[in-house]
């Protein structure tokens, strides 16, 4: 196991840190009676201070407890960003309950999957998605169904804050042992699994998280732009606890479009965004119609999946950032690497393993010989953050938990400064004659061109070469590219068996609901079509 990353944590930016054995709500609690007065969540003109937050998340939970729930019990919440997600969450744990992450873009039958194996007892929904519920109830094991209203009108979630006089749930934690949360994987290959996240996953990968932005962050005083949602991992942890954690003021924003967005950074000026490679597109294409201030962002970062380098660079030309790439997955609670805000960046990288995470780069046939600098193979981690395990599914766990390590799926390779590089998922992998075809180099380069917007590289079966290089191309508004003109641009700048053989040009590409590029779905449609 290679120690080589130690040497270029730089100065100010802990190695480990300590971990307290404490529940979640016990951590939320510490930012309480820290920062009481402080601004916790603005969502458009409504603000809630720390206190008022959790004077509302006790009156939640004491009625929850009061509806018949009990330690262990799980509680869907499917709602985007909005108070009562945050309310819900916290109150749901304060009970000692399980949280089941539900996304609200959910078909049926992604739907029934998760409510039955979670066998979740509650769901607490938006009021729009109440009669697709009402179908399939009785095929669930659901006791309870509260909805929640944006739009000002009176909803069942109301019933939860009123009785005011029952006594706050106090119920022992087991940090390392009780689970907090089920979230979900994305199950685009199959049925998602619930990947079982303990409190302390959770405190964990949160201060982990705060060690790598340190020397930027002034506690008490940030604000979070919360467009990832937080019903995915990457929102959850890196902008809801992370920003409880440092007291700051959670920016929450239901929807990603674009103009509202830009208006909603002029009015609440905020100084942190987590942001998807998607939202990093879209706001910077947004700026070249119509510039506004992004000079205010002072850290960004990005997750869920590569952010083309030629993106980056023009981002960073126009707010004077650093936007700093991560990653992580599910399992992971899910930062595992980071470009050290306010240390060494690489462009292109994830950066180097986050306090108290230890990675490495195997080879793919057996998972068990560590791989030499600058070879490919799938990336593994262990640390604090690694899951329990899969709810009620013991052989996945035992696939993807081997010794102590969390085999990822994605293949890398580490520089000779310990900074690690995804060069793709290992069923992502183009072999074309032979060769091994990395889709991210293929995509960077497709994304220097001035007329892309988006673009996804997959390989598709050809019977002499036994797969090829296929791109499936966004263009920009009023942009023109023909398929000639693209391949004759990627030939020009890479090997030729890396080049796309063939172009198709859509109007958009299947994503999930974070943004990411869901390319088993695109796969499919060009196999299967």
């Amino acid at each position: 196991m290679t120690k080589l990353w130690h040497k270029h944590v730089p100065k100010g930016i802990p190695i480990t840190v300590d971990l307290p054995e404490i529940s979640l709500y016990e951590f939320f609690k510490q930012s309480v009676d820290k920062y009481p007065n402080h601004t916790a969540i603005t969502f458009f003109n409504k603000t809630f201070t720390y206190e008022q937050l959790n004077q509302i998340i006790q009156i939640v939970a004491a009625n929850l407890k009061n509806a018949g729930i009990q330690k262990g019990d799980r509680i869907g919440i499917m709602l985007p960003n909005c108070p009562q997600y945050v309310i819900s969450y916290y109150a749901a744990l304060l009970c000692g309950a399980i949280v089941v992450q539900v996304n609200p873009m959910y078909k049926a039958n992604e739907l029934l999957h998760v409510l039955n194996d979670s066998g979740s007892k509650i769901l607490i929904v938006l009021d729009k998605i109440q009669p697709y519920i009402d179908q399939i109830k009785d095929k669930t094991q659901l006791e309870l169904v509260y909805t929640v209203s944006l739009d000002g009108e009176e909803d069942r979630f109301n019933h939860l804050l009123q009785n005011r006089k029952l006594p706050v749930p106090n119920i022992t934690i087991q940090p390392k042992e009780d689970v907090a949360v089920l979230q979900y994987t994305g199950g685009t290959t199959g049925l998602s699994k619930g990947a079982m996240l303990t409190h302390y996953n959770l405190v964990a990968n949160t201060l982990q998280s705060a060690a790598t932005s340190k020397m930027n962050t002034k506690l008490g005083e940030e604000r979070t732009l919360t467009i990832s949602p937080l019903f995915h991992v990457y929102g959850m942890t890196s902008c809801m606890l992370f920003t409880f954690h440092i007291g700051g003021n959670l920016i929450l924003v239901p929807k990603f479009e674009p103009e509202i967005v830009v208006n909603i950074i002029e009015k609440t000026k905020p100084t942190i965004f987590p942001g998807v490679p998607t939202m990093y597109i879209a706001l910077l294409d947004y700026y070249k119609e119509k510039a506004f201030d992004l000079s205010v962002l002072e850290t960004c970062v990005s997750g869920s999946a590569p952010l083309p380098v030629e993106v980056i660079n023009q981002f960073n030309e126009v707010s004077g950032t650093n936007v700093a790439e991560g990653y992580g997955l599910s399992e992971a609670s899910p930062v595992t690497h980071r470009n050290p805000i306010g240390g060494l960046q690489k462009k292109g990288s994830i950066g180097i393993p986050i306090a108290n995470t230890d990675a490495k780069i195997v080879d793919v046939e057996t998972g068990e010989i560590e791989l030499p600098v600058g070879e490919v193979g799938e990336l593994i981690v262990r640390g604090p953050q690694i899951m329990k395990g899969y709810w009620n599914n013991p052989v996945e766990t035992s696939k993807t938990i081997r010794n102590g390590w969390l085999y990822t799926g994605d293949l890398a390779k580490m520089d000779e400064d310990g900074y690690f590089y995804i060069v793709g998922r290992k069923k992502e992998l183009i072999i074309a004659s032979g060769y091994n075809v990395y889709p991210i180099e293929v995509e960077n380069v497709i994304y220097t061109h001035p007329a892309v917007l988006e673009a996804a590289v997959i390989g598709v079966p050809d019977s002499y070469r036994g797969e090829t290089v296929k791109a499936v191309v966004v263009l920009k508004e009023n942009e023109q590219l023909t398929e000639e003109e693209l391949i004759q641009f990627c030939r020009e700048r890479m090997a030729a068996y890396k080049v796309p053989r063939s172009v198709d040009f859509v109007n958009e590409l299947p994503k999930s609901a974070v943004g990411k590029i869901l390319k088993r779905v695109l796969k499919d449609q060009y196999i299967n079509s």
